[in-house]
C-alpha cells in the first residue's frame, strides 16, 4: 500500500515508526498497541456457540509468533541520517510498509475456536449490510493511521450480511482463525477469521 504524504508528514511517520523500535522490540508493540485496545479483562454479551470444542479468549499479543521482534529490520535503515523532505524517506517507508506486510504469523493459534476484541473497519457497503470487514487493535488503524503489521490485522467473513455494526464499532469477533492473507486497499490481513459471532463490545461494570 503506497502512502502519499507530504515530505514532513512522511518523515515524520518514518520517525514514529522507529521511535517505537529499540532492544525491547517485540514488547515495544505490546505496549502501543494494547493501550487502544478493549481491556481482556472485560465482560461481553455471551456469544453464540454453535463452535466445536472451547472458545479461547486472545490478546492481540498472542497473533504475534513468539520472540518475533517487527523493528529487528529497522535498526539497519539508519533512520537517524533523514531531513525533511528527503527522497530517501519514501524509499524507507516502502521498505517498513514490506516488512510489515509480510510479519509472520502464529501458527499456534491456528484452527482454534476464539474470541477477541477490536475495533471494525469494513471492506465492503452493500444495502443488505456488511459481511467482511478488517478487525484491528486500535482505534484510527488503516483509516487515519497507515496499517499495523498483517499479523496485527484479522479479516473477518461472516455466514450473512449485517446491519448492526459501522466504522470503528468496538466488538467480541467469536470464530476460527485460519492463516488466509487479505490484500485489500484498506491494509494487509494476515489472518481470516470464519466468524460465527459478533458482539458489542462491553465494559466490565
Amino acid at each position: 500500500m503506497t502512502l502519499n504524504l507530504p515530505g514532513p508528514l512522511l518523515l515524520a511517520l518514518v520517525w514514529g515508526i522507529a521511535s517505537m523500535a529499540g532492544p525491547a522490540g517485540a514488547q515495544g508493540v505490546r505496549n502501543v498497541l494494547p493501550q487502544a485496545q478493549p481491556s481482556l479483562s472485560s465482560e461481553a454479551a455471551a456469544p453464540n456457540s454453535n463452535l466445536p470444542g472451547p472458545v479461547r479468549t486472545i490478546a492481540w499479543e498472542q497473533l504475534m509468533p513468539p520472540g518475533w521482534d517487527p523493528y529487528k529490520d529497522l535498526k539497519a535503515l539508519n533512520l537517524d541520517s533523514l531531513k525533511d523532505n528527503d527522497p530517501k524517506a519514501e524509499e524507507v517507508l516502502k521498505k517498513i510498509r514490506q516488512m510489515w506486510d509480510n510479519a509472520p504469523i502464529n501458527p499456534q493459534v491456528l484452527g482454534q475456536n476464539v474470541r477477541m476484541p477490536g475495533f471494525m473497519v469494513p471492506l465492503e457497503e452493500l444495502p443488505e449490510g456488511s459481511k467482511e470487514f478488517l478487525l484491528v487493535p486500535y482505534f484510527g488503524a488503516c483509516v487515519h493511521s497507515p496499517p499495523p503489521p498483517a499479523n496485527q490485522i484479522v479479516h473477518v467473513v461472516l455466514d450473512k450480511p449485517t446491519k448492526r455494526i459501522r466504522l470503528m464499532d468496538t466488538l467480541w469477533v467469536t470464530g476460527v482463525l485460519s492463516a488466509t492473507q487479505t490484500d485489500s486497499h484498506m491494509g494487509m490481513a494476515g489472518y481470516r477469521l470464519d466468524a460465527k459471532a459478533v458482539a458489542p463490545y462491553r465494559e466490565k461494570k
